[in-house]
């Protein structure tokens, strides 16, 4: 854990851009890696500079901005350099070459052990944090009560940190890094560690900081990233591979994901971007809900997409997803609460043993809001298709209540088991629908009342 007030050159490196914070330029990080203690030893001595190591680059050319107020996702998998990146961006470590530049304070949250003395106890590195961030014991003291409450570890205050937990550990750390009042917060993992409540009192504390400050988050997880960024950096093996919207630099990430634990993917399912199902134009005219009431009947549904991005090994492709009414019809409109069935429909082109068909609807952002599966759910005998069949798939469930925007259908035929399987076929967006509706939601999405009554006595 980390914060500084950085130089005045420093800011004035970024004062001909006032709508820019965070600026890396070139960044490389070389480690020199040898086979035995003993070659360090001979080429520290060697008069003709011979080498005995080999170079690892942790970073290599690294470069982006990160602009005032904005949140930026860092993804990637383990040892792809996003740790070390977000050290040299708070001065931990120094770049080989190239420069990070940062406008304001900066707090950050490292990996677990960064930033705590171990020997002494929870209050006094508060006090001992405080001082290296550049406050005054004064306005540490002032802060303490707020500190120790947002930890909640109890009487554990005035124990060394050396005795806490990991959980205890990062809610200490965190708990300083929420009142240092920074301009720019790094956090690295820290929310994977933490009971559930805890966790939510964090995501608390970031959706308001987002409100105020700009956020660097770092992760390796997808559904984390798309939850709280605007965008996203991908790393790969130290360099960056993409850079975007974080639903888009996520898919991506994902299908690169697959592709490494699978192999390479039938290329025929890769699809074209799927844009919004080019469902620019309503199909067809709203039908009436139960009652009757056209102010209900506002999801406009978007015919299925057969171009839609995906990937997949091949083996299955999916053919056809859609909306049927609770009477069978295909669906063009319809509203929260009524009874649908989703239709999935597989086209199969080898023996499948063990089929799985699943789907998720997802927001605008990206971020899964529900879904389901057909393991384990009443199908107690793996399914069986042969080459030439069509596995058909029916999900019935009620629609819930969703806020306005744009939505959209994600697909997959697996073969296997949750735990193990092999992803045959997955479409990012099989489909869009649309929320017309205007009404107050409470949450990212709300579930249809039966009734709401209230009594006086």
């Amino acid at each position: 854990m980390n914060a500084v007030d950085l130089h005045p050159f420093i800011s004035q490196t970024l004062a001909s851009e006032p709508d820019i914070v965070v600026k890396v330029e070139n960044l490389s990080k070389v480690y020199k890696l040898y086979d035995s203690p003993k070659d360090r030893f001979k080429e520290a001595v060697n008069p003709f500079r011979k080498k005995y190591h080999r170079d690892f680059y942790a970073l290599q050319d690294v470069r982006f901005d990160v602009g005032k107020g904005e949140t930026v996702g860092i993804i990637g998998r383990n040892g792809s350099g996003k740790s070390t990146l977000l050290k040299i961006i708070t001065g931990v470590l120094t770049p080989t070459s190239g420069t990070s530049v940062v406008k304001g304070r900066v707090s950050a949250l490292l990996e677990l052990g960064a930033g705590f003395n171990p020997e002494l106890t929870g209050r006094e590195n508060i006090y001992f944090s405080g001082m290296v961030m550049g406050y005054s014991r004064t306005e540490i003291h002032s802060k303490l009560n707020g500190i120790m409450t947002f930890a909640d570890i109890g009487d554990f205050m005035d124990q060394p940190v050396k005795t806490y937990s990991s959980g205890m550990y990062m809610r200490l750390a965190f708990a300083v890094a929420a009142h240092v009042e920074a301009d720019v917060l790094l956090i690295d993992e820290t929310l994977a560690v933490g009971d559930a409540a805890f966790v939510q009192k964090c995501m608390r504390f970031l959706r308001e900081f987002q409100e105020r400050g700009t956020l660097l988050f770092v992760s390796h997880d997808p559904g984390a990233v798309i939850n709280l960024c605007q965008r996203a950096i991908w790393l790969d093996h130290g360099k960056v591979r993409e850079i975007g919207m974080a639903k888009d630099v996520c898919e991506a990430y994902l299908d690169a994901i697959f592709a490494a634990q699978q192999g390479p993917h039938d290329a025929r399912l890769a699809g074209t971007a799927a844009g919004a199902n080019k469902g620019d134009k309503s199909q067809g005219s709203p039908r009436p809900s139960k009652t009757g009431s056209f102010q209900e009947a506002k999801i406009e549904v978007f015919p299925f997409d057969p171009s839609g991005k995906g990937f997949g090994k091949g083996g299955a492709q999916i053919v056809e997803v859609k909306l049927l009414s609770e009477t069978g019809e295909a669906l063009s409109w319809t509203s929260g609460g009524e009874l649908v069935t989703l239709i999935i429909r597989a086209q199969v082109s080898q023996d499948i043993h063990g089929a799985i068909v699943g789907f998720y609807v997802k927001d605008r952002l990206g971020q899964n809001l529900f879904g389901q599966n057909t393991y384990g759910r009443g199908h107690r005998e793996p399914i069986i298709a042969k080459a030439g069949q069509v596995i058909e798939t029916r999900f019935s469930f009620y629609m819930p209540l969703l806020p306005g925007g744009d939505y959209s259908v994600c697909a997959a035929i697996a073969e296997g088991t949750i735990v193990q399987h092999v992803q045959r076929h997955w479409m990012h967006d099989a489909f869009i629908f649309r929320v017309h509706s205007n009404d107050i939601r409470y949450g990212l999405m709300g579930i249809p009342m039966e009734s709401i009554h209230v009594g006086v006595q």
